[in-house]
């Protein structure tokens, strides 16, 4: 089971974790002075994390039970908390930065709707 600040959010349907680029974040020279070339080292890159998958539940009514359980953990500041992957692998100190449900809803014995939800441990 997957969960974020001790809750399962995911675990209604299938879902799949994607780490984004690792490393260090460069600033073109020219963005900030068109006439100086080459490149500067700013810090590391934030570890950025991608949860896709489906909400599924039995009634429309629980589907939005679902997506509101998500909607409700976006908030200002941002809640940091751990991230847990079904295989066991966590995550400290991520914040929970954006839920982007998919454009439509499918229904038929079930009713599911895609979704990608992004977590961001902030640089310190």
């Amino acid at each position: 089971m997957s969960v974020y600040n001790d809750l399962d959010l995911f675990g209604s349907g299938p879902h799949r974790f994607a780490q984004a680029a690792i490393g260090e974040y460069v600033l073109i020279n020219a963005r900030v002075d068109p006439f100086q070339a080459g490149s500067t080292p700013i810090g590391p890159l934030e570890l950025t994390l991608a949860v896709r998958g489906r909400l599924v539940a039995s009634t429309e009514d629980e589907l939005w039970i679902l997506r509101d359980a998500i909607a409700a953990l976006l908030v200002h500041p941002p809640l940091v908390a751990e991230l847990k992957e079904t295989s066991g692998r966590t995550w400290a100190d991520m914040a929970l930065v954006n839920f982007t449900p998919a454009d439509r809803t499918d229904r038929g014995r079930t009713f599911s709707i895609g979704y990608t939800a992004t977590f961001v441990r902030f640089a310190t």
